[in-house]
C-alpha cells in the first residue's frame, strides 16, 4: 500500500506548454531589464557593420551562373573596316555640332542613316508637361528583324545623345558606334532576336519617352504618338556612353530607377568578355583600382592630405578606400531612386540593362576593342533561351571582380530596426505602469523601516487617441508640403518658397499641440505613447525598406535610428526648444540647405516616376517631426 500511495502522489511533470510560457516571461522579463544595453548593443554592430561593408573581407568573387551565356567563347568578325565606317559617322557627327542641328534635324539624320542599311527606321516625337513647363525632344530608332526567329524577343542597343559625363559632354563616338554597329551587325545570320537601335535625345527623358510608348504605358504628362515599328519582349540591352577621344578602362553603371538592379550575370559576363576579347579591364562606374591609378592616388584617396604617406600607400588601407567610393557611389544613386546612366530606366520594364561607359584617357583603345566588346557581348545574350534569373538581383559591386550578396549586408540595417522596436515597446510597457511609493516612504519615518513590499506598481490606462492624431496630423502635413514643392508656384519662386514652407511647418506644430487634449493625471502620458509608436513605425518602414532599397533603409538607419531613439521630454522649456529645433533642421532642413537636390529629386519625380521626393516628405520627414513633438511636449 505504501508504495501504491508512493506512486499515486508522486510530483507530476510540469506541463510543456506552462514551462514555455514561463520561459517567455523570464526571457522578456530579462530583456525589459537590460533593455537599454540590449539596444545600444544593436545599434553599436549595426553601425559598425555598415562602417565595414567595403572590406574585402565581407566579399566574395563574382561568377556566372546561367551556363547558357557562354560569355568570350565566339569569334568576333568585327574588324578594321568597321573602324573605318565608326569613323566617318563620327565626322559626320562632328559636322552636324558645328552646325547645331537642331533635334529634329538630328533625328531625321539618324532616321536617314539607319533607312540606307534597309532597317525600319522612324522617329518619336515627346513632349513632357513639369511643374517648370515642358520638355521637348526627338528619339531615332531602328529594328532589325532577326533572320531565325519569329521576333518575339528583342535586345536593345542604344546611345543617348548626352553623355554620362556632364558638363554638356556629347555622346557622339557612341552614337557613331551604335551606327556602325546597325551597319555591321545587320550582315549576319546567327541572331535568334530582334535587335533594337535607339539614339535617344538629350540625356534620359528621351529613353523614358520611347521606352512608355514601346511599352503602351504613357503617363498622363507625355504626350506622344505610338510608334511605327516594334519588335517583342525586350529582354537585354547595352547602353554606350563613348565621349572621349580614346579610353583606358570601361565603366560599368548598372543602377535602376528606385533601387533595381539588373541581374548580376549580365555584368559579369560583359566582364569577362572585355578582359578575354577586347583586352579592356572592367571597372566600375569611373573609379579605377589602386593598381591602375598609380598616378590619379592622391585625387582618388579618401583619406585627407594630412594623413601620413605610410597610411595612405598601404595596400589594404588602399583596396579599403576604393570599396568606400564604390559603395558610396552605389548608395548615393540607390538612396535617393536614381538611375546611373540611360539603361537604369529599362529595369522598371524587367529589362536587364547596363551602360558601357569608356573611360576617359589618352590610350589605347578606340573603336576597334569598343565594336568587340559590344560584338560579343550581344552574341552572349543571343544564346538565352530565358530571361536571366540564375544570379542575384541584390548585391553591391565593392570591386569589379568581388561583390556581396544580401545576406552580408542586409542585417546591417535589420539590426538598427531591431534596436529600434525594442526602444518603441520598451516605451510602451513603461507607459502602462507607474511606481507608487508607500507614506511610510514618503514620510520617510526613522522609527519604523519602511518595508518594500508596501511599495507597488500600479497598472494605467495607455490612450492612443492623441498620439494617433499627432502621427496622422504629421503625414497630412508632408502630403501638403509634397504638393506645395510640386507645383508651379514653386518652381518660379524656389528662393522665396522654401524657406517659408520651412519656417511654416516649424512653427505650426507648437501653435496647435495646445489644443489637443492632454491625457488625465491616471493615464499614461501622450509623449510617451507618441514615442512608442513613432520607434515601431520607423521600424516597420526601415525593415521593409532594406529589402526593397537596402541603400534608402541605410540612410533611414542612420538619420533616424538614434536620433529618435534618444528623444525625450525636458523639464527645461529652452532645452525643449533647441531640441525641437534641431529635430525640424533634421526633417525639412533640406529644402533651405540643399536647394539643387531638391530640383533634382521634383524633376526625377514628375518626369521618371522617382518615389524619393514623394517619400522623404510624406514619411520620412513627418516620422522626425513625431519625434520632435516628443521633445515639445515636456515643456
Amino acid at each position: 500500500m505504501d508504495r501504491i500511495r508512493g506512486f499515486l502522489m508522486r510530483p507530476r511533470r510540469p506541463d510543456a506548454n506552462v514551462a514555455r510560457l514561463r520561459r517567455r516571461k523570464q526571457l522578456a522579463a530579462y530583456i525589459y531589464r537590460n533593455l537599454t544595453k540590449l539596444t545600444s548593443a544593436l545599434f553599436i554592430i549595426g553601425y559598425a557593420w555598415m562602417l565595414l561593408i567595403p572590406i574585402p573581407l565581407l566579399s566574395r568573387g563574382t561568377y556566372i551562373d546561367e551556363n547558357a551565356l557562354q560569355p568570350a567563347q565566339v569569334n568576333t568578325y568585327w574588324n578594321w573596316g568597321n573602324v573605318h565606317t565608326a569613323d566617318l559617322q563620327l565626322y559626320q557627327l562632328d559636322g552636324i555640332r558645328e552646325r547645331n542641328f537642331t533635334s529634329e534635324q538630328r533625328a531625321e539624320l539618324f532616321r536617314t542613316e539607319f533607312s540606307k542599311l534597309g532597317l525600319a527606321a522612324s522617329i518619336q516625337n515627346y513632349t513632357f508637361s513639369t511643374s517648370k513647363g515642358t520638355i521637348s525632344g526627338n528619339n531615332a530608332y531602328a529594328v532589325m528583324s532577326s533572320p531565325r526567329a519569329a521576333g518575339t524577343e528583342a535586345m536593345v542597343i542604344s546611345a543617348s545623345w548626352l553623355s554620362t559625363a556632364g558638363h554638356g559632354a556629347l555622346n557622339l563616338r557612341g552614337i557613331s558606334t551604335v551606327l556602325s554597329l546597325a551597319a555591321f551587325l545587320k550582315d549576319y545570320s546567327l541572331w535568334a532576336k530582334d535587335i533594337i537601335f535607339i539614339i535617344s535625345d538629350d540625356y534620359l527623358h528621351g529613353m523614358h519617352a520611347w521606352l512608355n510608348a514601346y511599352h503602351g504605358t504613357i503617363p498622363s504628362n507625355l504626350h506622344t504618338d505610338p510608334l511605327e515599328h516594334t519588335s517583342g519582349v525586350i529582354w537585354t540591352a547595352l547602353n554606350i556612353d563613348y565621349s572621349s577621344h580614346s579610353f583606358s578602362h570601361l565603366g560599368v553603371f548598372h543602377e535602376g530607377l528606385n533601387g533595381r538592379l539588373p541581374n548580376q550575370d549580365l555584368i559579369n559576363s560583359f566582364r569577362l568578355i572585355s578582359h578575354y576579347t577586347g583586352g579592356v579591364p572592367m571597372t566600375v562606374y569611373d573609379h579605377l583600382e589602386p593598381s591602375d591609378s598609380v598616378d590619379r592616388s592622391p585625387e582618388q584617396s579618401i583619406f585627407p592630405s594630412w594623413v601620413p604617406p605610410f597610411i595612405q600607400q598601404s595596400p589594404q588601407l588602399q583596396q579599403y578606400g576604393y570599396g568606400v567610393r564604390n559603395v558610396v557611389r552605389h548608395i548615393g544613386y540607390q538612396a535617393r531612386g536614381m538611375c546611373s546612366g540611360v539603361h537604369g530606366l529599362m529595369h522598371q520594364f524587367r529589362i536587364d540593362a547596363i551602360t558601357l561607359f569608356a573611360v576617359p584617357a589618352d590610350g589605347p583603345h578606340g573603336f576597334y576593342a569598343l565594336g568587340r566588346i559590344v560584338e560579343s557581348t550581344l552574341r552572349t545574350m543571343n544564346n538565352l533561351l530565358e530571361r536571366l534569373h540564375a544570379s542575384f538581383f541584390f548585391y553591391i559591386l565593392t570591386s569589379p571582380g568581388t561583390f556581396m550578396k544580401i545576406g552580408m549586408f542586409l542585417p546591417s540595417a535589420i539590426l538598427v530596426s531591431v534596436a529600434m522596436l525594442f526602444k518603441g515597446l520598451g516605451e510602451w510597457v513603461t507607459a502602462g505602469w507607474v511606481y507608487e511609493m508607500s507614506e511610510a516612504s514618503l514620510k520617510g519615518n526613522e522609527t519604523e523601516k519602511p518595508s518594500p513590499a508596501k511599495d507597488t506598481w500600479r497598472n494605467r490606462r495607455r490612450p492612443l487617441l492623441s498620439a494617433l492624431i499627432i502621427v496622422v496630423a504629421t503625414h497630412v502635413l508632408g502630403v501638403l508640403v509634397f504638393n506645395l514643392v510640386c507645383s508651379r508656384w514653386f518652381a518660379e519662386h524656389p528662393s522665396f518658397l522654401a524657406p517659408t514652407i520651412f519656417v511654416a511647418v516649424s512653427v505650426i506644430p507648437p501653435i496647435l499641440l495646445p489644443l489637443l487634449s492632454t491625457n488625465a493625471p491616471e493615464a499614461a502620458p501622450t509623449s510617451m505613447l507618441l514615442k512608442s509608436s513613432n520607434l515601431c513605425l520607423a521600424s516597420t518602414v526601415i525593415s521593409i525598406m532594406s529589402l526593397l532599397n537596402f541603400s534608402l533603409a541605410a540612410m533611414l538607419a542612420i538619420t533616424m535610428g538614434v536620433p529618435l531613439a534618444t528623444s525625450y521630454t525636458s523639464s527645461s522649456t529652452m532645452t525643449s526648444r533647441l531640441r525641437y529645433a534641431g529635430y525640424c533642421m533634421l526633417a525639412w532642413g533640406w529644402l533651405v540647405l540643399v536647394p539643387g537636390e531638391v530640383e533634382s529629386a521634383i524633376w526625377n519625380w514628375e518626369v521618371l516616376g522617382v518615389w524619393f521626393a514623394p517619400f522623404i516628405c510624406i514619411v520620412y520627414a513627418p516620422l522626425v517631426m513625431q519625434a520632435a513633438i516628443v521633445c515639445l511636449q515636456g515643456s
